[in-house]
């Protein structure tokens, strides 16, 4: 899906990007968790009138590939084509994603561009030949440290398991091609000593710089023990690390060796969004290659946390990997969006449950928002024709509003689009629509309506343009969590055509007050939250 809206033409990009997911298998909520939360936060500093790019796609490499293939009875490229055109980009168009371009670390324009790069840094002297022997664990495509390693039970006793997926690991012994990434520890801790934001959350960046000022070893950069992948082009007997092939992703997507004008106007990413096990290998590997082939580094690595289910991390592995269907299918799109980014902290594990959703669905979207977007448009219907009236009798009661809506923009602007703070954005949005509810009760607009005075005519009418302006603004704030809900309460405002398209609303403007014109047409559309239907049978 194209993006669209205002931007300032020459500015570099605000460049996103989220991990490229494998396809072994189809996406689970983790894998929408981040993707969802690179949208809404591209989509707010599309708000703001920036250029942006928003960069998501696939990892197609590697032996995890290779073996998921072969047990399907098809080819590596087989395999990957059918995940991506029958359950990535039809996921991400259904979760209504915005993102720029989508690549696949099997097109072309990837793979011409890893090889170059790797050529490079072999020219440079970066990489030489050597021998490695230790235990690979193939579902990360890593070797992993004795201390990285459990001790297995029941039917793995006796051997050695992948912290992350709880599978044996395998010894490997193979003759690799090698990057003096030993040599970038020093370089490494003073960029992140200079750039105490480089690496989020606080938690992140202390297991980084602890794991880095122990001393990094060199990293095996090939492998000759299966075939599919990048071939290095000194030697085709090896294929490049599926690590080092994929990372490169972030540079190859925007034009590196191929569009200069791309590449300067859009490189390096602002943010690289990541889960928490491959935070090493984008906090340390990727600035290291970056440093050896004299590019600048992205701005922030932000890492998430996991998504649990019974207290384990939801994946296919761990036979949690629920479909974001199973739950879009009940809540819809938009609650879906709405509910991981607002019930779990950005950056720290949160726990998924069905009564939780349906909780907070009920209360917080149902019966604060919806409600307050029906109740304020039915009362313009019955008092005033539908007709939007003006305020003229402003006081305290509305001065409070005023600001109240201030310090939401304000706060929210500075949670989502600075500090990631997706909960903290979200709900300054949602204490504002409290306080317009809680407005709405003390100043009884049923009860003067029954002033038929010129006075009581204004009060009413002050009262009721106060509430749907407050409903407008926050149309705009929550347009880039839920567009589908934000698009259908902009129309029953009546904010066409004088206020133009959503999408073209700032969010830092919002904070405006008076822009809705008297006059609009409030009519009551759809409920924006319908009624839950009773939990599917599992």
């Amino acid at each position: 899906m194209a993006a669209t809206g205002s931007e300032k033409q020459g500015a570099k990009a605000y460049y996103v990007t989220t991990p490229i997911y494998y396809v072994n298998d189809a996406p689970h909520l983790g894998h929408a968790y981040t993707t969802v939360a690179g949208d809404v936060l591209t989509r707010w500093h599309r708000q703001r009138g920036e250029k942006v790019w928003y960069l998501t796609g696939t990892d197609e490499h590697g032996q995890k590939i290779m073996r998921t293939a072969e047990a399907n009875g098809v080819t590596p490229q087989a395999w990957a084509d059918k995940l991506v055109t029958e359950a990535w980009q039809p996921l991400w168009e259904h979760l209504d994603i915005a993102n720029d371009d989508f690549i696949r670390t099997t097109q072309k324009r990837h793979t011409d561009r890893v090889q170059e790069f790797v050529q490079d840094l072999y020219d440079k002297g970066e990489i030489y030949k050597g021998g490695y022997e230790g235990p690979y664990c193939v579902g990360c495509e890593e070797y992993k440290l004795p201390g990285e390693l459990l001790d297995g039970e029941g039917e793995y006793a006796g051997q050695k398991l992948c912290a992350i997926h709880k599978k044996p690991v395998e010894i490997l012994s193979e003759e690799n091609y090698f990057f003096k990434l030993s040599e970038y520890s020093e370089k490494l801790l003073a960029h992140y000593e200079a750039n105490p934001g480089f690496i989020q959350p606080e938690s992140a960046r202390n297991e980084v710089l602890n794991f880095v000022r122990q001393g990094l070893q060199d990293l095996s950069i090939s492998r000759s023990t299966f075939d599919w992948g990048v071939k290095v082009p000194w030697d085709d007997k090896h294929v490049i690390y599926v690590w080092v092939d994929a990372l490169l992703n972030y540079a190859t997507a925007v034009g590196y060796n191929e569009n200069p004008g791309k590449f300067e106007s859009t490189f390096p990413a602002d943010v690289h969004l990541v889960g928490k096990d491959i935070l090493r290998f984008h906090a340390i590997i990727w600035p290291a290659m970056l440093m050896a082939q004299g590019l600048p580094l992205p701005g922030k690595v932000a890492a998430n946390g996991w998504l649990m289910v019974g207290g384990e991390k939801m994946s296919k592995s761990n036979l949690t990997g629920i479909k974001p269907q199973d739950l879009t299918s009940h809540f819809g799109v938009d609650a879906y969006r709405w509910y991981f980014l607002r019930a779990i902290a950005f950056g720290q594990d949160g726990s998924f449950s069905w009564e939780d959703f349906s909780a907070r669905y009920t209360s917080e979207l149902a019966n604060d928002y919806g409600n307050l977007a029906s109740r304020v448009a039915a009362m313009v219907g019955k008092y005033f024709g539908g007709e939007l009236p003006a305020a003229t009798a402003d006081g305290d009661a509305e001065k409070a509003i005023h600001e109240g809506l201030a310090k939401a923009v304000a706060e929210a602007d500075r949670k989502i689009g600075e500090e990631l703070d997706f909960q903290g954005g979200i709900l300054a949005v949602f204490d504002f629509v409290k306080q317009v509810n809680g407005y709405i009760t003390e100043q009884e607009p049923w009860k003067v309506a029954k002033d038929d005075s010129p006075e009581g005519k204004a009060r009413l009418a002050t009262i009721l343009y106060t509430a749907a302006e407050s409903l407008r603004a926050v149309a705009v704030l929550l347009n880039p969590v839920m567009p589908e809900t934000s698009q259908k309460l902009w129309d029953s405002l009546g904010a066409e055509p004088a206020l133009g398209a959503l999408a073209d609303q700032k969010v830092q403007e919002s904070a405006t007050w008076g822009l809705l014109p008297a006059g609009s047409t409030v009519t009551k559309g759809a409920v924006l939250f319908p009624r839950l239907e009773e939990k599917p049978a599992a």
